[in-house]
């Protein structure tokens, strides 16, 4: 077929297998009766094979000289194909088209380096068709990697925007599209996911003065008189508190106070006296125990963990419990879509998809936790009112059950009662498997001690 610069019809003619030898008697007729249309260049039939009902194949391709000549084609001769298929053959052959344009960028690439250097692939154009990589020379500017760390920060039209907006502002659209095959635009959820949460626990409890030490002159020591004076004051100060708040009175102050580098540890039995901080683990509590449990919590191993946990007034336990309440989140996200796969069991979703749901819905509120910690710090730097700064928190608080309801709305589309109603079930759901997953990190982090 002659190379030429206009578009190309392509038609398929799906053909019952006991009509093929007549379907190609009737395409030679047809092929040049074609031919003699007005703006027809060339026109060809190719076999190829059955498809996958055994129907056989032909494909007949019409090359035209410009796209007026398409137009002109389509509204005449091509809009009777239909009519004449049905008349010769009735339903015994099926057609659909298509216009093709020929690549004449193929040659545009330079010679010297005409596949990818990512994938190999023939490069056809500025980015490779494959993988995607852009074609560019082996060396690199400053600039080109500044762009490439901060691009996704400060364009706005990119994937991170594109995605962290609608998270905030638009409950359940990112689910929704992702479902409905629109997902070229946003960030992969679990890269999401993975990347908020870091930021959420950075944010959260990151800090510098303590995991930087190095970085910061240290703060001069006190005199043995002068920290005396203060653990006095500290002193006097909690046992106001605690006065006002009624759990001790004035005629009944404990006289055994422990003072550390941190505080005071001041423990009360029933009848608000003073107890001993030892650890002394009685059996008897023990003893209704499950046999399974018992046989790990005997009264050696829990001594163990309580005289451990003394030692450093529980550092080290809340730096392992830190550290495994991510993997208690990640545990939780599976729990919680099996949830909803019990409360949309007409949906036909898979559960693949609920647990989608709960991704998102996680990575929004790391988000938005995040955003609420940066914001009272910030208050706090540009002097605004705690009491402002505690009520746009508590507004913001409220924003992420209406959020959750919302989105059930949207990527489920059932009516509101019937929402509400497996809202409040999947609500306390989560608040029972939230409970279940933190006590598991509390127990992992206290035996690990």
């Amino acid at each position: 077929m002659t190379s030429h610069s206009g578009p190309i019809y392509e038609v398929t003619f799906f053909v019952a297998p006991d009509m093929a030898e007549d379907c190609d008697l009737w395409l030679e007729g047809y092929v040049q009766k074609t031919l003699r249309e007005p703006g027809i260049v060339d026109c060809n039939v190719f076999a190829i094979g059955d498809d996958e009902q055994g129907r056989a194949r032909r494909v007949c391709l019409h090359s035209l000289a410009d796209d007026e000549s398409l137009d002109n084609y389509l509204e005449g001769a091509g809009a009777d194909l239909e009519s004449q298929l049905e008349e010769q053959f009735e339903e015994q052959i099926a057609q659909s088209g298509r216009v093709l344009r020929e690549d004449h960028s193929a040659g545009a690439f330079p010679e010297s380096s005409p596949d990818c250097r990512n994938c190999g692939a023939c490069l056809r154009g500025q980015y490779c068709g494959t993988c995607g990589q852009r074609s560019r020379g082996r060396l690199i500017s400053l600039w080109e990697l500044i762009s490439d760390a901060f691009g996704d920060l400060l364009e706005l039209d990119s994937r991170l925007w594109q995605t962290l907006i609608p998270l905030m502002v638009r409950p359940g659209r990112l689910t929704y599209d992702y479902l409905q095959g629109r997902r070229a635009r946003y960030m992969p959820p679990f890269r999401m996911y993975l990347v908020l949460s870091l930021l959420f626990f950075v944010v959260a409890f990151f800090d510098p003065r303590e995991d930087f030490s190095l970085l910061f002159e240290p703060q001069p020591e006190l005199s043995s008189e002068q920290a005396a004076i203060e653990a006095e004051e500290r002193k006097q100060e909690i046992l106001d508190e605690l006065t006002e708040d009624g759990i001790i009175t004035g005629d009944e102050l404990p006289d055994e106070i422990k003072a550390n580098g941190n505080g005071f540890n001041i423990q009360f039995d029933d009848d608000g006296t003073v107890v001993d901080s030892d650890c002394n683990v009685d059996a008897s509590d023990l003893e209704e125990l499950p046999d399974w449990l018992a046989r790990r919590l005997t009264v050696e191993r829990l001594q163990r963990v309580c005289e451990r946990t003394h030692l450093d007034n529980g550092r080290a336990f809340l730096d392992n419990l830190l550290d495994n309440i991510p993997a208690a989140l990640i545990v939780l996200l599976p729990l919680m879509a099996f949830v909803l796969k019990a409360l949309y069991p007409l949906s036909k979703r898979y559960y693949v998809e609920h647990l989608l749901f709960f991704v998102h819905f996680h990575a929004f509120f790391f988000l938005i936790l995040s955003l609420q910690i940066l914001f009272m710090r910030l208050s706090a730097l540009l002097r605004i009112p705690e009491t402002i700064a505690i009520l746009s928190i508590v507004i913001v608080s409220f924003y992420i059950p209406i959020y959750l309801y919302v989105a059930m709305r949207r990527v489920y589309g059932q009516g509101r009662i019937i929402t509400f109603l497996k809202y409040i079930t999947l609500v306390v759901a989560y608040v029972l498997g939230f409970s279940a997953t933190m006590l598991g990190a509390v127990a992992i982090a206290a035996f690990s001690t």
